[in-house]
Order: C-alpha cells, then sequence, then structure tokens
C-alpha cells in the first residue's frame, strides 16, 4: 500500500479509537450517575477503554512515528466530534425535558 493510503488508514484507525474512548467515556459516566457501584463503572471503563487505546496505537504505529502523529491527529479529531455529537445530544434531551 501507497504512504497516502497507509497515511489515511491510519488516520481513520486513531479516529476510531478517539470515538471508542471518548463515546466510552461519556458512556461511562451517564451510567455511573445512575448506578449503586459507580466506582466499578468508572475503574472497568478506563481499564478497557485505555487497554484498547494503547492496544490500537501500538498496532497502528507498527515503530514509525509518522504514523503515531497521524493516529494521534485522528484519536484528537475523534475527541472533538464526540463532544460536538454529545452536546447536541444534551441540548435535545433537556428540550424534550423542559417541553413536558
Amino acid at each position: 500500500m501507497n504512504d497516502l493510503g497507509m497515511t489515511l488508514l491510519v488516520l481513520l484507525g486513531g479516529s476510531i479509537l478517539g470515538i471508542l474512548f471518548f463515546g466510552g467515556l461519556w458512556f461511562t459516566v451517564k451510567k455511573a450517575l445512575v448506578s449503586n457501584r459507580p466506582a466499578l463503572w468508572f475503574l472497568g471503563s478506563l481499564i478497557v477503554r485505555v487497554g484498547l487505546t494503547l492496544l490500537g496505537f501500538y498496532y497502528m504505529g507498527r515503530g514509525d512515528w509518522k504514523n503515531m502523529v497521524f493516529c494521534l491527529l485522528g484519536f484528537i479529531i475523534a475527541r472533538f466530534a464526540v463532544l460536538r455529537i454529545t452536546k447536541t445530544m444534551e441540548a435535545k434531551e433537556l428540550q424534550l425535558k423542559n417541553q413536558n
């Protein structure tokens, strides 16, 4: 595969890792707030999210610093995407609650 294709693939992989990490964090906070054992939610989620992220970065980096940089760039882009999506979802939920 050529360099551009590999770069785009690594960027996409970093984005997927970011969506899993930050989406999982958002999901964990939502579930832990209503749980009887929030510490288990947070601890379990932390272990799974960090483990998957580290494995993904290790696999996609393949010993090349350029791949690591593009994976990190995708990860950061996904952070902003998840932040925007979750803010929009929260605003819609608040509007529905205020209408009732």
